[in-house]
């Protein structure tokens, strides 16, 4: 399994790596990102957005600042927003984007082959490597003052801003050059920055190492958990166990949920960091930690989008009142890392419940989080009726979620299919084809879902070859069926688990799976009062129009402003009856996807799917009279 993607890694990957010791193996293995085709479509519309956007970032303007750390005159003018300005320097997070953007690219090349994104990763590398050769050390970095500011932070010192948090970004970025894009520039880059990580972190007694943790650090402990993979050296599995809060870890790995009142993308990405230390290490408690914590976050905190937290923090459920309505909920950040440990969680128990999730936040968090028109990413989504979707600027924010929002629609390919020594799992319904080479297979699949809920799959094979294929039944459907060149074979009535096709398949045979969706309800225990409607997987938004709003003015440059812009008086429709009545009188007007729900007044409230929604105001919940 690759580091860090879970992917077939390039031979040069693992070029002169040892053997290495690890804890139980993946029961299931994504298909590599290179053997997943998509067609037009909504996931592919957005990949090319996200590819003209990396395509017109300048990586000089991205190294101002490292070059400037390594005493090297900058080639370019750095970029806007976190990048430079400075009421950002508190926080340190300048260079973070650099190592998204390595990331980025590297799972572009994996899923189109581009040579553009290869040359722009190998450059890249090639200028940190200058970096580290006029500074004499493995450190790179871009926020002011770095390594004196590093130094302080690993004496103990009382710092502002996250170096760790930064660098982690840098760290992964390298990484992913490496195994998704074969990278043979960042590998020695990567490695001289890891050790670099090794020696400054080697004096810390472990109390020490606890106490700098509580400031965030990121997946440090996923990243070189990753690098024990990639090179079997045993010291980056105890720096990585090291990197991994202990002080987090012990009370999720006995079931206790102590999160209200954190801040919610601290934790996250450390705990698919635990999941990572599991694999290296076999220790059964960063696993049980993981899971728990993404049972307490997917199935309680969660709002009906998959998206979590209030103004970047857990909140106490008891308060979903307090919170649900605030315009600074489901920082989109979190929804791309919980995805991260979804996906990480159901390589070793590959569960529908998992899938379900995934494909709910897929639909509701990250693809909703991008203008289809240029591009541009949320920070946050939150829920204040009348409020609308803020996207970041072009050059001028590079907000953490600007950086996540460039990797998020550049790997829809990784996480459709799946498969063990026989079978293949369909996880999502989403056009595409995948190429099992190991099996001479191609399974295509053809669907218009969501707009109706059915896919079709055909089989190109080289020989006639005995195959299980495994299609979710979504705890959203009530009853699938599943059909064999047009045969039923299978009926279930048992949403939430996987249906098996189990057959000597030849090229020429379908398979046809019919689900129902049908418009539901969704409330939190605390706040019954408070619904959110969805169609499927699909959260159904009040389309509300433009009234009050300029042109453009969803286009903005402060995430820290959000619950400001647009902050002009607007009264959303009022909706009364019981949750379940109103759900029942939810009609479809004629057009795909598009239904009306009535209003207190009598009038009809438009709904369309959250993740359509962009450029004008909208409602995900509502405080029924």
């Amino acid at each position: 399994m690759a580091a860090g993607w879970g992917m077939a890694l390039p031979a040069s990957a693992w070029a002169q790596t040892p053997p290495v010791k690890t804890g139980p193996t993946p029961v299931v293995q994504p298909f590599d990102m290179a053997d997943v085709t998509l067609p037009e479509g909504p996931f592919l519309h957005a990949q090319k957005m996200t590819e003209a956007y990396l395509m017109r970032l300048q990586p000089d303007r991205l190294l101002a600042n490292f070059r400037t750390n390594a005493g090297l005159k900058p080639k370019a003018p750095v970029y806007g927003g976190w990048e430079s300005e400075p009421q950002w320097a508190d926080i340190h997070c300048q260079g973070h984007t650099l190592g998204h953007y390595l990331s980025a690219c590297a799972l572009a090349y994996r899923a189109t082959k581009d040579r553009r994104y290869r040359q722009r990763i190998d450059y890249i590398a090639g200028e940190l490597a200058a970096c580290q050769q006029a500074a004499g050390t493995g450190l790179v970095c871009a926020f002011p003052n770095g390594p004196a500011l590093v130094a302080a932070h690993l004496r103990g010192e009382r710092i502002t801003g996250v170096p760790w948090y930064t660098l982690h970004k840098v760290y992964a970025g390298l990484r992913d050059a490496v195994l998704l894009a074969d990278s043979e520039a960042a590998r020695p880059v990567l490695i001289r920055l890891a050790d670099w990580g090794v020696v400054a972190t080697r004096p810390l007694s472990d109390d020490q190492f606890e106490t700098m943790l509580q400031t965030e650090y990121g997946g440090m402990n996923e990243v070189y958990a990753d690098l024990y993979f990639m090179t079997g050296n045993e010291e980056y599995r105890r720096v990585a166990e090291r990197f991994s809060q202990k002080a987090i870890m012990t009370p999720l790995a006995r079931g206790r949920d102590y999160l209200d009142g954190l801040h919610a993308n601290t934790q996250v990405p450390k705990i698919i960091g635990f999941q990572r230390v599991y694999e290296a290490t076999g220790d059964a408690r960063y696993r049980d930690a993981a899971a728990f914590f993404w049972r307490t976050v997917a199935h309680t905190r969660s709002f009906a989008t998959g998206g979590h937290g209030d103004g970047e923090h857990f909140f106490a459920m008891a308060d979903f009142d307090k919170h649900v309505f605030s315009a600074k909920g489901s920082e989109t950040c979190c929804q791309h890392n919980m995805l991260k440990l979804t996906r990480a969680l159901f390589l070793h128990d590959p569960r529908a419940e998992y899938a379900d999730y995934y494909e709910r936040t897929l639909y509701n968090g990250i693809l909703a989080s991008q203008d289809p028109d240029s591009g541009m990413a949320t920070y946050f989504q939150g829920a204040r009726p009348g409020y609308m979707k803020l996207y970041h600027t072009p050059e001028d924010s590079f907000w953490c979620c600007t950086g996540t929002g460039m990797e998020n629609h550049v790997k829809y390919r990784d996480s459709i299919y799946f498969h063990d020594d026989r079978a293949l799992y369909v996880n999502l319904f989403i056009p595409s084809s995948v190429t099992w080479r190991d099996k001479g297979a191609v399974l295509t699949q053809v669907t218009r879902f969501p707009e109706t809920p059915s896919t079709q799959l055909r089989w190109t094979l080289r020989q006639p070859t005995e195959l299980t294929l495994k299609l979710r039944h979504p705890g959203w459907s009530r009853t699938a069926v599943l059909l064999v060149n047009g045969a039923e074979v299978s009926r279930s009535d048992k949403p939430g688990r996987y249906v098996e096709a189990r057959r000597t398949w030849k090229t020429g045979d379908t398979v046809e799976w019919r689900m129902a969706m049908e418009p539901g309800v969704e409330s939190a225990p605390a706040a019954p009062e408070i619904v959110a409607f969805t169609y499927g997987p699909l959260v159904l938004a009040g389309a509300l129009g433009r009234e009050g709003l300029a042109p453009g003015a969803d286009i903005v440059v402060s995430e820290r402003k959000y619950g400001e812009y647009n902050n002009t008086p607007f009264q959303p429709p009022m909706l009364s009856g019981e949750p379940d009545v109103l759900a029942r009188r939810i009609s479809g007007t004629g057009q795909p996807l598009e239904f009306a729900v009535p209003a207190a007044d009598g009038r009809a409230v438009r709904l369309i799917p959250y993740y359509r929604i962009a450029h004008e105001r909208y409602a995900t919940y509502w405080k029924l009279t």
